[in-house]
């Protein structure tokens, strides 16, 4: 990667590589600069370097350490492939094969278990599925990977799994129709997040092939957001279904607005 342009975006761990070159890349459609879907091809050339170097086949690493291989960093790693094969004009090519090879290696991962849910990770001994849980945002990012990749390919068998796996997130991870994770009340400052990385990568998926459901189930959680989850100065907080609970910071405000977003993008 060149230097100049991941100054301060490459770290030790593959996901917050991803995390920055997916922020890169919506810079870049926002502003059309192309030195910030520069910056995004050269995080990527960093995460790419980590591909087929695990035990587990064609998937990458969570961490440069080579500690664990889980389901976010490989879902990233397409995200972001599949992003730029839309958008890296002579590259494109380029970048739809490494992420239909990442789809190969993820479908066949085993991580997406027989209830259409994504556990964790893979247990690195055996490459199977480690049976960890079914976070919310790992439910979530895939939605984004596939229908940019379906976009990429023209191919709408990529959003027919992406429904699946969505739908079985709302059938799992629901009260009464509102988001939860298993984490809560005390999801720490990554885990306050995840349900709005669910929220608006089905936004994606829906603005791409709507469905009544997913408008529905982004409303409802908009509404309990704003009734049941909300402080006096409009403080968003962690549990969608409410009630307000302390901390509300940066992360539960952006996470919930996700849904409140999402909501008003697809009504």
């Amino acid at each position: 990667p060149n230097p100049h342009q991941t100054n301060g975006f490459l770290n030790s761990y593959y996901d917050d590589e991803g995390w920055w070159a997916l922020a890169w890349i919506a810079a870049y459609d926002v502003t059309g600069n192309g030195q910030y879907l520069s910056t995004a091809e050269s995080i990527f050339e960093d995460m790419k370097a980590a591909a087929g170097t695990t035990p587990c086949d064609g998937l990458i690493w969570w961490d440069k350490n080579h500690t664990y291989v889980n389901a976010i960093a490989n879902e990233l790693f397409l995200d972001v492939a599949a992003h730029l094969a839309n958008r890296g004009g002579n590259r494109a090519s380029y970048y739809l094969f490494w992420a239909k090879k990442q789809w190969a290696s993820f479908k066949g991962s085993g991580m997406i278990n027989n209830q259409n849910t994504i556990n964790d990770g893979l247990n690195i001994t055996t490459c199977q599925n480690n049976g960890g849980t079914v976070w919310s945002y790992n439910q979530g990012v895939i939605l984004g990977g596939l229908t940019e990749l379906s976009k990429a390919t023209k191919d709408n068998a990529y959003i027919t799994i992406a429904k699946q796996i969505a739908d079985a997130a709302i059938a799992n991870l629901t009260v009464n129709g509102i988001l939860h994770d298993s984490c809560e009340p005390d999801c720490g400052a990554d885990g306050s997040q995840f349900k709005g990385v669910f929220a608006r990568n089905l936004q994606i998926l829906q603005q791409a092939s709507p469905e009544a459901r997913y408008a529905t189930f982004l409303q409802d959680n908009a509404n309990s957001i704003w009734a049941n989850d909300r402080e006096g100065q409009d403080e968003l907080s962690l549990i969608w279904s409410g009630p307000f609970i302390q901390p509300a910071n940066a992360s539960t405000q952006s996470s919930a607005l996700d849904a409140i977003v999402g909501a008003l993008a697809t009504s």
